[in-house]
């Protein structure tokens, strides 16, 4: 069905929160999590969405949002040319003692971009360190106390090295230019990778938790017993996925555009009038009037 696939990454500019529409904890509206790790992702859906509105708002030519998307209404005149799977968590920022936070990983979430990047045709060749609990693979020293990783409340000794997985993750995951430099260094000399059951415990205990009011809507003071949480991803959260395309599905007797051609039309767009989605801020998931939800999307290199 679909012929060509590119690794797309998002990294997150500001909270983000995908929600999950059902609380189950304390928290009354909780992030989208995978049922079986935990981890925090983004459903494809969700980014089908959100890119399909931007496009929408940054492309004069709307019929050729339809040739790749599928039409907005009459779903069964055609589906779309694009698929999106789920955005998988790679590395999550960690509040450190040393340079502020660290972006944390762990060998199953690296196992799993590996995979990606080998679906999309993209080289990934370095190898997964082997990590107990406890312990921790760290790209430099830079944010060692006496040898020692210190994350939040926990300590964590030095056992392996994860430098070329950095270096990987900084030349692949975020855009090049000046305003990223600061980023892409901090990420060569800032990756650590945990055991997955250390790295479980951070995921599911330092997301960003705000507390909110509901406003009654004839007064706009607060409404008594209004007040709920809501869990967002934080900031510096990095996270990855396919984009697969297929040739266009489109009725008529016009020459239907390539898989190639639908996927380069997204990625690298077709034109000043209709810019791509490599390197654009796009808006995801609620709060959007409050700032949040911005994030980045960046094409792996050789994807």
């Amino acid at each position: 069905m679909f012929e060509k696939q590119t690794l797309l990454f998002y990294s997150c500019m500001t909270p983000l929160h995908m929600g999950a529409g059902t609380a189950i904890g304390a928290i009354d509206n909780p992030i989208q999590r995978e049922v079986h790790s935990g981890h925090p992702l983004i459903a494809g859906s969700g980014i089908k969405g959100a890119l399909r509105h931007h496009l929408a708002r940054t492309w004069q030519k709307h019929e050729d949002i339809k040739r790749l998307f599928g039409p907005e209404r009459d779903a069964s005149e055609h589906a779309g040319a694009l698929a999106f799977t789920d955005a998988q968590l790679v590395a999550f920022p960690v509040r450190s003692l040393k340079n502020a936070f660290v972006w944390a990983t762990c060998p199953y979430a690296l196992a799993r971009l590996k995979r990606l990047a080998a679906n999309a045709g993209v080289a990934a060749e370095w190898t997964i360190p082997e990590v107990g609990t406890g312990n921790a693979a760290t790209a430099s020293d830079a944010a060692l106390t006496d040898g020692k990783l210190i994350l939040e409340a926990f300590e964590f000794t030095r056992v392996g090295d994860c430098a070329d997985i950095a270096t990987w993750l900084a030349n692949n995951a975020l855009p090049p230019g000046d305003a990223h430099a600061f980023f892409r260094d901090k990420l060569k000399r800032d990756l650590v990778v945990l055991a997955d059951s250390d790295f479980a415990h951070f995921v599911k205990s330092a997301t960003v938790v705000e507390p909110h009011v509901r406003i009654k809507d004839d007064t706009g003071t607060a409404d008594s017993g209004g007040l709920f949480y809501t869990e967002s991803l934080p900031p510096e959260s990095l996270l990855a996925g396919l984009v697969l395309a297929s040739v266009e599905r489109g009725k008529g007797k016009e020459e239907k555009l390539a898989a190639e051609t639908v996927l380069a039309r997204l990625i690298a767009g077709n034109g000043e009038a209709q810019p791509g989605i490599a390197d654009a801020m796009v808006q995801m998931g609620g709060d959007a009037t409050t700032g949040r939800g911005l994030v980045l999307i960046h094409p792996a290199q050789g994807a």
